[in-house]
């Protein structure tokens, strides 16, 4: 099982940036795809995630309401997104994609599978 995220760098505070990760060694329909965030010296929290079919997405308490993250998945291809806009210097954190085989996960500890991690700094 491999999550690999990529896509995040160094961008100005109201750039943009799409993270990807590619899922590999499971069946990534049947799972919910979510992507966490940790930024230095605190705890990783929930960002956002999205069902099995991707009609329904989950928007952690960091980012609800604001629509300025999106996520989506392509099940062909095995790849969730995360969609970053207008970003903020406190968006700035190691960004990683997880699957849970539950429904609805907004828990880490309701996630089996996790990447590595993707940086994303915003900064001028």
């Amino acid at each position: 099982v491999q999550l690999q995220a990529s896509g995040g760098g160094l961008v100005q505070p109201g750039g943009s940036l799409t993270l990807s990760c590619a899922a590999s060694g499971f069946n990534m329909n049947t799972y919910t795809m979510g992507w966490f965030r940790q930024a230095p010296g605190k705890e990783r929290k929930f960002v956002a995630a999205t069902s099995w079919t991707g009609r329904r997405t989950y928007g952690g308490d960091s980012v609800k309401g604001q629509g300025r993250f999106t996520i989506s998945r392509d099940n062909a291809k095995s790849t969730v997104y995360l969609q970053m806009i207008s970003l903020k210097p406190e968006d700035t954190a190691v960004y990683y994609c997880a699957a849970s085989s539950t429904y609805r996960s907004t828990a880490m500890d309701e996630y089996d599978y996790w990447g590595q991690g993707t940086q994303v700094t915003v900064s001028s």
